[in-house]
Formats: C-alpha cells, structure tokens, sequence
C-alpha cells in the first residue's frame, strides 16, 4: 500500500523535484546515525540537523533529561524535516533507555570525547557494524552514562591549547571523514527498500500542500475500488 500511495502522491510533485528527491535518497543511510544528549544551545541544536542533512544522515536521536531541544529556523534552513527525529523525553533521565533502544538494533554506542582513552578519527574501523555517535552537552560533553555503557570512543585529534571543538564543529568533522570512509567502502551503507519506502512517503507528504488532504482522497478511490 505504501509503494501505491507514494506512486499517487509522485504525480503531485514536478518531474525535477521527484528525480532530486530519488536522488538524495539513494544516499541517505542509517549505517550511521547520530545521538544528542541534552543540547541546549539552539544554535548547536539547528547547526547538527544541518550537518546530517548534509552528509545523509536520515535518523538522529535526540535525549532530553534536563533540557528541551530547540531548533533555530534561521540556522536550520528547512533541513529538519528531511531528517527522521526520534525523541527520548519520556522520564526525567533517557540515556539509558536510548541507549538500550540503539543497541537492540544493532548499533555499537561510540561517545565522542576528548578526555578519555579513545580511538583517533582516522583509526576508527566502520567494519565492525553500525555506529551511533553520542555528542554531549556544550559545558561537560556526554556523560557519566553514556561513559559507562559506550562499547567505544573516538576523538578528533587536536594540537591547539583549546580542549575540544564546538559541538557542532565536531559533528561536521566526524560525519565528514566516516561518510567519506562509508562511500568508499564495501559496506552496505544505503537504506534497504522498506526504509527507502517510509522516507520517501514521509518526503512527499512534506513536499506537497495538503498532502493529508490526497491521502484521504487516495484512500477513499482504494475502498471505493475495493467495492
């Protein structure tokens, strides 16, 4: 039913902007996805979204203990709702439960930190499986958590008296060298077809005005037929 609904709502879309949307898609990937602990900074907030955007990071997590995560519609630039956000704000600590979310689908946790033991950007090895980069807040990075139940940690070499990179600087580094490392690589990096599915479904009805509109049309020329 998907696959019919997203063949309807193509015909509302010009012929450029369908082939622009198939285009983009063919490299989006979830073999990489990015996790946000706590951001509070609007501007950081907006500037991640941005950077995923950019280099084909469909889903990003977002956990919201202490603070509410804000988006900045200067910074962003629209690209947020390209991007699948999944929310952790349930209690009033999510880490974990994020956590064990990511890891029962496969993920490896890698935090990213400067402090601790970790492996260099360029030694990182993306062949092991999946990697869900934890960024922590702009003051004190990732925490105590996420310190605790990382099966990995990476860092950004640095040779400057300053101790770490803006959170979103980091961010656009990291994604820089793996993505890079991911479309050179053997790895089948690319969402498989029924994600495929979902994210373009999810792209028409943003694209179009009054999708939800067409869906109800479409569903009622299907009961109709079904008649």
């Amino acid at each position: 039913m998907n696959q019919e609904l997203i063949d309807f709502l193509s015909g509302f879309v010009t012929k450029q902007r369908l082939e622009q949307l198939h285009r983009v898609l063919n490299d989006r990937t979830n073999y990489i996805t990015v996790v946000l602990e706590d951001i509070f900074q609007p501007h950081n907030a907006s500037a991640v979204i941005r950077t995923c955007d950019c280099f084909g990071i469909q889903n990003v997590h977002i956990i919201e203990n202490q603070n509410k995560y804000q988006i900045n519609p200067e910074v962003v630039m629209g690209s947020n709702k390209w991007l699948t956000l999944n929310y952790h704000n349930r209690k009033k600590q999510n880490t974990l439960d994020a956590i064990g979310y990511l890891k029962e689908d496969g993920y490896r946790i890698v935090g990213t930190s400067p402090r601790l033991h970790t492996t260099k950007l360029e030694e990182f090895d993306l062949n092991k499986g999946k990697v869900a980069l934890f960024f922590g807040t702009e003051l004190t990075g990732i925490s105590d958590i996420v310190k605790e139940n990382a099966d990995e940690f990476v860092k950004i070499p640095m040779f400057g008296f300053t101790e770490s990179f803006n959170i979103s600087v980091s961010t656009s580094i990291i994604l820089h060298h793996l993505t890079y490392l991911l479309h050179q690589s053997d790895i089948a990096w690319r969402l498989n077809a029924i994600d495929k599915q979902q994210v373009m479904l999810q792209w028409l009805k943003k694209s179009i005005k009054k999708s939800d509109m067409l869906e109800r049309k479409f569903q009622s020329m299907n009961l109709d037929s079904s008649d």
